[in-house]
């Protein structure tokens, strides 16, 4: 973007099936681990697949101040894994807010200005409580005859239900938990585009600190779709795999010519976005920088890839001009690679057409250990590529080791040390077909 406000990232908080930390999804994805194993959060027998990602148990009382602990009352699943991301996000770049480190009240002064620092921050469609609901419901139904009386419903059923219910499953109230526990005032969106939200979120985050509105952002996304609602969905679509539960770690391979479908998952995360002379004279580790985004929408089937891949083409095209590089600039490719064909053969055809006549660029795809958790994948793939432009190492891509990219991507199966001045995430929603591109660089002086 053409500014003089220059935009780093200082902290990545991430929920995964490896647990809440940068370190943890760092570590395990850097040693091939997987994240894939048996649904636990409820019974998936009858689906085509057993198997998921999900974020290990984790109390959200550890991740908020003891004055806020009430307000988990009214927190769905989605919401906590977004405020643990923000109390993670906050500690890794050591930023004091209104929270310290996200767990007490602050006795000093806030690093920031309450007043410049915003919060973009990308949902998905929150599953209501399916236990509580049915049992309001249970209470309306005639047993004889399978009718459902609505005007006891109205009367009755919904006494039920806490009063504050519907606040649990608004997708607008992971952004307000968020800016409430850390005092955010800035300017402030919630994104519900599908798995492109966390990069559009984040793209809005830069704009708003480019354009000088803003001096800290915390961005990216969070979403589970570990709920029966969630995962039948996908597999409805037809977007699930099967036929692999007795394989888990081997399951989904994203790029790779078995891929066969995607594995659901739950995770997310927040990225704290700084202007580059804030965060030097706060002294802030800077683990990267933002140097340029692009969005893009193609029209195909509504949930249905569209085979030429031309809105995440003219998402990437943007997001190089934005950073004023050229495609031969480009060390490292973090494609969104769901293991889904027709989604994953779009993605490549944007990817030679915003690539030609380039070969073995480092490729890195990590839906193969994490899953897909939608509206939040995106933010874990933008922090992984983060961390690898940080420590010039190209991690090794799960389930990657026949992909059929036609030698424009090369994935790496171990841990490789690899000069990355310039690397580029992309990310595309499964039904609507917005797509988003960001490029990130070698923080340089």
């Amino acid at each position: 973007m053409n500014s003089e406000r220059r935009v780093v990232i200082t902290g990545c908080g991430v929920a995964t099936p490896f647990g809440i930390g940068a370190d943890l999804l760092w570590n395990a994805i850097s040693n091939n681990q997987s994240g894939v194993k048996p649904i636990t959060a409820f019974n998936p027998a009858g689906l085509n697949s057993i198997l998921g990602c999900e974020i290990p148990p984790f109390k959200i009382a550890d991740y908020i101040p003891k004055s806020y602990r009430k307000s988990s009352k009214v927190m769905a699943r989605d919401i906590i894994i977004a405020v643990a991301c923000a109390c993670e996000a906050v500690r890794h770049a050591n930023l004091a807010t209104k929270c310290t480190i996200g767990r007490e009240e602050a006795d000093g002064e806030p690093a920031v200005d309450s007043t410049r620092f915003g919060a973009n921050i990308g949902a998905g469609l929150i599953c209501a409580d399916l236990q509580e609901l049915a049992g309001a419901l249970q209470t309306c139904g005639n047993h004889q005859d399978g009718s459902f009386d609505l005007k006891k419903w109205g009367a009755e059923g919904m006494d039920h239900l806490t009063p504050l219910w519907l606040l649990k499953f608004l997708p607008n109230m992971l952004g307000c938990h968020v800016t409430i526990v850390h005092d955010a005032q800035a300017p402030s969106n919630t994104l519900t585009c599908g798995e492109a939200s966390s990069h559009l979120a984040v793209g809005e985050a830069f704009r708003t600190i480019a354009r000088g509105a803003a001096d800290v952002c915390i961005c990216g996304g969070a979403e589970s779709k570990m709920n029966p609602m969630g995962v039948m969905r996908q597999q409805l679509i037809g977007r699930l795999l099967s036929g692999h539960d007795d394989e888990p770690e081997d399951a989904c391979h994203p790029f790779d010519t078995s891929r066969d479908g995607m594995i659901a998952a739950e995770g997310g995360g927040l990225l704290i976005l700084e202007e580059l002379q804030f965060a030097k004279n706060r002294g802030a580790r800077i683990i990267a920088e933002l140097a340029g985004f692009g969005a893009g929408t193609s029209i195909a089937h509504w949930h249905g890839a569209e085979p030429d891949g031309s809105g995440t083409a003219i998402a990437i095209r943007n997001a190089l001009k934005d950073a004023n590089v050229a495609p031969g600039d480009i060390d490292l490719i973090c494609p969104f690679a769901t293991g889904c064909n027709d989604f994953d053969s779009s993605e490549l055809t944007a990817l030679e057409k915003s690539f030609p006549n380039r070969k073995d660029i480092a490729g890195l795809a990590i839906k193969g250990a994490t899953g897909n958790g939608g509206a939040g994948a995106g933010a874990v793939d933008l922090a992984v590529t983060a961390l690898a432009v940080h420590n010039q190492t190209v991690p090794p891509s799960k389930n990657t080791q026949s992909s059929n990219t036609g030698g424009l991507l090369k994935f790496e199966s171990k841990p490789t040390t690899r000069e990355i001045k310039a690397a580029l995430s992309s990310a595309y929603s499964l039904g609507g077909n917005q797509c988003a591109a960001i490029v990130i660089k070698k923080y340089e002086e």
